[in-house]
């Protein structure tokens, strides 16, 4: 055994100095990655029972990251090892002072990330009184966004640190920054107007996350809120991007600012002479029939008369959110108008003309006047 121990010694001292560092190289890189294999079947085993878990969650997501930084402590470790000459030595360093910091970095963001998406599964949004839960995944969406920014520019910065020749650069700048940042602001300056109206959402809270609102004419919900701009998810499923800025600058209409409650209105036009007790008996039974209606509140009311001599009727009715309130609008102006064409015609508008003969002349009778 001693014998063949010292061959193989033998034998591996005359292998060429770059056929052995392959080797080295190689054989680190298969056992990281043969180590982050098991280490993420276990992980995994652990946390099977619980899919949706943040155990799980953290475990899928930091799956990459480790297979990485797994690599890189491999290689490291097998550095001292390897027959490097100075030119190749100082390459291997760069390139570890370049990647270290990266992967520090992706590691904040995916830490970050894990912790703010546990808490935004906690606030459920699909309850009929979401309010709170809006507000919360509101707020921990724009502060997610705004940690991960920071990160990243902390990590690009420390990256680019360490090439001498971006430091000088950076000295340079810095001993110049008068123009250089009248410059670069008057470049960025909507950027940042946007990026500072993203920092104002969070303590304004003008918009959140699934809030109804109209802006530009159109109808549709909050979809998502990013640092710069905001997509509303329009009722017929396009997609309207708007920028942050314009929330805080321009008026619109925001329908769950305080409850996702509404208050729907409908309006009719009937004849004056139409029973309107009866029509409002009739909107009672057709509003209370509907599952859509919250049983809070309804009311029927005369609210104006028109110049062609109709009478405006606005019918009131409560539901839970807004979407529920829009198809109970709908319902309701549907039933009572088969109700009038039903039972109740005299109530359709009809428009009115006095016929007036007027007395007969010497050569006949005087054409009818209609008035």
């Amino acid at each position: 055994m001693t014998g063949w121990s010292r061959a193989v010694r033998t034998w591996w001292h005359d292998v060429p100095g770059w056929l052995s560092g392959i080797v080295y190289v190689a054989g680190a890189v298969l056992l990281a990655l043969v180590v982050h294999r098991v280490l993420i079947w276990a992980a995994r085993r652990a946390t099977r029972g619980r899919p949706d878990s943040s155990a799980a969650l953290f475990v899928e997501r930091i799956r990459k990251l480790m297979r990485w930084l797994m690599i890189v402590v491999a290689l490291a470790a097998v550095q001292p090892a390897l027959d490097l000459d100075r030119t190749t030595a100082t390459l291997w360093a760069r390139a570890a002072a370049l990647i270290v910091p990266g992967l520090l970095g992706w590691a904040a963001i995916v830490g970050a990330g894990t912790v703010i998406d546990a808490m935004i599964r906690h606030a459920d949004i699909t309850v009929a009184d979401n309010l709170r839960a809006r507000r919360r995944r509101t707020r921990l969406g724009i502060l997610q966004r705004i940690i991960v920014s920071v990160i990243l520019l902390v990590t690009i910065c420390a990256m680019l640190m360490t090439i001498p020749a971006v430091r000088t650069l950076g000295v340079t700048l810095v001993a110049s920054a008068g123009l250089a940042g009248l410059a670069v602001g008057a470049a960025a300056q909507p950027a940042l107007k946007n990026l500072i109206a993203g920092f104002q959402m969070i303590f304004t809270e003008p918009i959140r996350i699934d809030d109804v609102v109209i802006i530009d004419g159109e109808w549709g919900r909050i979809e998502e809120i990013r640092l710069t701009y905001v997509v509303v998810k329009i009722w017929d499923e396009r997609r309207l991007v708007v920028p942050v800025s314009k929330f805080l600058e321009q008026s619109f209409q925001n329908w769950t600012r305080q409850s996702s409650a509404l208050l729907g209105s409908v309006f009719w036009y009937v004849d004056p002479a139409a029973d309107v007790p009866r029509l409002r008996e009739a909107l009672g039974r057709i509003v209370t029939a509907s599952p859509r209606w919250d049983g809070r509140f309804w009311n029927l009311q005369v609210t104006d008369t028109k110049p062609d001599g109709s009478i405006e009727l606005r019918g009131l009715m409560t539901a839970k959110d807004a979407s529920t309130a829009f198809d109970l609008r709908c319902d309701v102006r549907e039933g009572l108008l088969a109700y009038i064409a039903a039972d109740m015609p005299q109530a359709l508008f009809r428009r009115r003309a006095e016929v007036a003969l007027a007395p007969a002349g010497p050569s006949g009778p005087a054409p009818t006047t209609l008035g």
